[in-house]
């Protein structure tokens, strides 16, 4: 069931008009019922595994936050190792196999390491990481263990992030399970607005050029230049389109039940640097990440080595969290050495900014430092969507000579170029919107006037209904 689907649309009207109906622990147990309805559409088997991390933690943290410091880190550990080894066993044993045999055979040993037949758990990787957030959390004293079982199961399962995210931390999302949310009107008017932006997102943009992307990656040698740059760039506007709307429909509904989640995306394609870039997209993952793996491994010794070794380790193993390929580690490792060179050569770039007398000219350079940043991204776009180094490869060197284009590609890709036409005004009027976003204090006085801000939703009802791509297509991030 997702949620770009009627049966999501009938489903959610039912559990928010029950779930208006009730009060205290009956509207918390619908929740929770509702949360594990929604993920046994998915899969009714692995339910058990969102029951057994429910249960290991909720007990782990109450050991930890009564036992003495042995004890504290042995019932860590055993939560730590239980949420470890689910994702391990799930999504990297094969890798480490089918990355081990080939040093094997190079060592003289002929075995080959057999290969699991393993369907990954819907969503795993964001509900293990949010667990893990509660027991360490509580470790480190920075948040009480949580006594009432039913509010820590709601927590590991709350099913508008239950999925795909916001990873959420216990200090912010806990604390609203002890009592009622307040239902507002204008919380309920902003989460169905931020829903429908979420919507519009995903299917008017995302999905309308996905085929397109595939067509091209899924068979780069038989394109040219210009095809395989348009896949590249419409492949970015498609990862941030999807994966922001699926982050927008979960806050927008969220925000009409009463609860408040983390903002996962802060337009993070206005960036001026790979580093803020990284502070702005999926903003959830990256403090995780900063929070339990970089501040670690940096330790009390603040050393510049070790801070850039840090960097790309840390964002190593955000690739790894993708999926178990050396293609989404390499995306990883080349995203971590842009930080590490960005930051060798601030100072140098500064002083030639400074002597070409650039900084007389702000704009320019913003407008500069951003396509710049964005010419980045997207190169190590390229091996995140390759699936293979050679696919890759082949890509990133053979984006220029550009060469001729044949717009009757679209429809082959079933984007007619009347629609396609009609998806590069939506995207540019997405990224105006979503300048006056990152820009508040620069947003128009009409926004304030209800019959053009109203005029501006239907407007996007609109195009959902009629541009919007229907067919149930699964949000990218599921597969993580």
């Amino acid at each position: 069931m997702r949620f770009n689907s009627f049966q999501f649309a009938f489903f959610f009207i039912a559990c928010w008009t029950l779930f208006l109906c009730l009060r205290g622990t009956p509207r918390k147990i619908l929740l929770l019922v509702a949360s594990y309805f929604f993920y046994m559409c998915w899969s009714v088997k692995y339910i058990v595994l969102i029951w057994g991390i429910t249960l290991i933690d909720y007990v782990a943290g109450l050991q930890i936050e009564k036992s003495e410091t042995g004890r504290r880190r042995m019932y860590l550990g055993l939560s730590l190792a239980c949420n470890i080894g689910l994702l391990v066993a799930f999504k990297y044993v094969n890798f480490f196999g089918a990355s081990i045999t080939p040093l094997m055979r190079f060592a003289g040993l002929q075995q080959d390491i057999p290969l699991m037949h393993i369907i990954l758990p819907l969503g795993l990787s964001f509900h293990t990481f949010q667990a893990m957030s509660y027991t360490i959390d509580v470790y480190r004293r920075r948040a009480p263990a949580e006594h009432n079982l039913l509010n820590y199961a709601l927590y590991v399962a709350f099913f508008p992030q239950l999925v795909a995210g916001p990873i959420e931390r216990p200090n912010e999302l806990l604390p609203q399970f002890h009592s009622d949310p307040k239902i507002r009107l204008d919380l309920v008017r902003s989460g169905f607005a931020q829903t429908l932006w979420g919507l519009f997102k995903k299917m008017v943009i995302a999905d309308s050029v996905a085929e397109f992307v595939s067509m091209v990656y899924q068979n780069p040698r038989g394109y040219g230049g210009a095809s395989l740059l348009i896949a590249t760039v419409l492949f970015a506007l498609q990862i941030y389109c999807d994966f922001s709307g699926y982050s927008d429909i979960a806050l927008g509904i969220a925000r009409v039940m009463g609860y408040e989640l983390r903002m996962n995306f802060r337009q993070p394609y206005f960036s001026r640097s790979i580093a803020e870039f990284w502070s702005r997209w999926h903003i959830s993952l990256t403090t995780w990440l900063r929070d339990y793996v970089y501040l670690p491994l940096m330790g009390e010794r603040v050393s510049i080595p070790r801070h850039y070794m840090s960097v790309i380790v840390t964002l190593g193993l955000c690739g790894l969290w993708h999926g178990a390929s050396w293609m989404f580690a390499l995306t990883g490792v080349l995203h971590g050495t842009y930080i590490v060179i960005g930051d060798a050569t601030r100072m140098l770039r500064r002083k030639l900014r400074s002597a070409l007398g650039l900084e007389k000219f702000p704009t320019v350079v913003a407008v500069w430092q951003v396509f710049f940043t964005m010419s980045l991204v997207m190169l190590a776009w390229i091996f995140f969507r390759a699936g293979t180094f050679d696919s890759g490869w082949y890509i990133l060197t053979h984006l220029f000579p550009l060469g001729h284009f044949n717009s009757l590609q679209f429809p082959i890709a079933s984007l007619d170029r009347v629609n396609a036409v009609f998806v590069g005004i939506f995207t540019v009027m997405m990224f105006g919107v979503e300048w006056y976003m990152a820009h508040p204090e620069r947003i128009p006085r009409a926004w304030s006037i209800n019959v053009f801000r109203y005029a501006c939703y239907y407007a996007c009802v609109y195009a959902v209904i009629f541009f919007g791509v229907f067919g149930h297509a699964d949000f990218i991030y599921f597969q993580f």
